[in-house]
């Protein structure tokens, strides 16, 4: 039987579309049930290999009003043994003023960075290094993670870790989960990876679960 990923889908602060990324990257390898914050009751994280938070929107405010005292069953989750995968939003959600998941690791935005490339706020792609392969990868607004407790997967251009697991929490700023449909603006067209970066999101869930 496949492992299987609960999925958090609550648009538009987890976005449907990086949810539906997610399921079509990994759903070869893995079986989702999708969960909200009206339904997070309702899953048997007993039977979860994974917890997994996507992209999308919002603020600590936001995330403190949408999962209240929900917020203990991801962290009750995580200390039996669960793991974490967060994108984008999700990632920044591992952090102190949310979850609080890591270990003396700091979650920040990365248009705020020294020697960051881009400075504001839309949908591109970054260079980015990837087990040291070089490739352009999705980004709108993603975080990179400060810190050196933690192994580092991928790192932006500037240096920064890009993607890192830390124990049963793994972590990426950028969006490999990216479909095609993400890439119709005329300057993003030639960047669309033909699934190549799912097959990176693959062995990152599979390196974060087996660890």
């Amino acid at each position: 039987m496949k492992p299987t990923i609960a999925l958090f889908m609550n648009n538009p602060v987890a976005d449907v579309a990086c949810c539906n990324g997610m399921m079509e990257a990994l759903e070869d390898y893995y079986r989702f049930t999708l969960f909200s914050r009206k339904t997070i009751g309702d899953v048997n994280f007993n039977k979860v290999d994974l917890v997994a938070f996507p992209g999308g929107t919002g603020d600590a405010d936001l995330f403190h009003r949408l999962m209240k005292d929900e917020s203990n069953i991801i962290r009750r989750y995580m200390k039996d043994g669960g793991h974490y995968l967060g994108i984008c939003m999700g990632a920044y959600w591992a952090s102190k003023d949310y979850f609080d998941l890591l270990d003396n690791t700091d979650v920040v935005q990365y248009i705020t960075r020294p020697k960051a490339e881009v400075r504001r706020s839309y949908q591109t792609t970054l260079n980015i290094t990837w087990k040291r392969k070089p490739t352009e990868m999705f980004f709108f607004d993603g975080c990179a993670f400060v810190g050196d407790k933690f192994r580092t997967i991928a790192r932006y251009e500037n240096g920064d870790a890009m993607a890192i697991i830390q124990g049963n929490v793994g972590l990426i700023g950028c969006h490999p989960e990216s479909r095609k449909s993400w890439y119709k603006k005329p300057y993003l067209r030639s960047y669309w990876h033909k699934g190549k970066h799912h097959k990176l999101l693959q062995e990152f869930v599979k390196d974060l679960v087996d660890s």
